[in-house]
């Protein structure tokens, strides 16, 4: 099985195309903050969630509850992808529903991986991929560049480093994240 999970209008074919709100539609009403879902264990093999994770969890202790819901859903090697606005841009900034930042460094918090690799260095990342019991490992991460970031990206007006520190420095450098996970099983 597939979810599209938050769909809002944006229904996916091929997809269990899930949501909260009757307006949209959805093949499947289900407010994602209430646990458990009704999807069984090991149950889907392919999850997006296209700019409506943002929109969940603004309560952490509920987010976090949701990860432990998607590990425990997800088939071993399913691939959750993501895309959220990213946090310096003004489609994240202006939107009062946007209750959550969703960034890489977020996610690979999930990551046992990590979180055993941050233990043996002494770090002080939070190791939530060990008390939740869950384990994904972020496959890749894209930006989506706002203009005129990307126009002065492809005209090598602008190197990958200097990029890399305006995306530290500025808002409005990228739009978005597209970020895809794993679960680990």
């Amino acid at each position: 099985m597939k979810l599209n999970l938050g769909c809002g209008h944006n229904k996916m074919p091929g997809f269990v195309n899930v949501d909260m709100f009757s307006e949209c539609e959805p093949d499947e009403l289900h407010d994602l903050e209430s646990i458990p879902w009704p999807w069984e264990t090991d149950s889907v093999n392919e999850v997006v969630f296209n700019h409506s994770l943002e929109h969940l969890g603004g309560d952490a202790r509920v987010f976090l509850k949701m990860i432990q819901e998607l590990h425990r859903v997800c088939e071993k090697d399913c691939l959750i992808r993501i895309t959220v606005p990213h946090p310096r841009h003004n489609n994240f900034i202006n939107d009062p529903t946007h209750v959550r930042i969703i960034t890489p460094e977020l996610l690979m918090l999930f990551s046992r991986r990590m979180n055993e690799e941050w233990k043996r260095m002494g770090a002080a990342n939070t190791p939530l991929a060990l008390y939740l019991n869950v384990d994904f490992e972020v496959v890749s991460v894209q930006h989506t560049l706002a203009e005129p970031y990307l126009t002065m990206f492809n005209n090598k007006q602008v190197t990958t480093e200097e990029l890399l520190q305006a995306l530290k420095d500025k808002n409005n450098v990228a739009s978005e994240y597209r970020i895809v996970m794993k679960a680990i099983k």
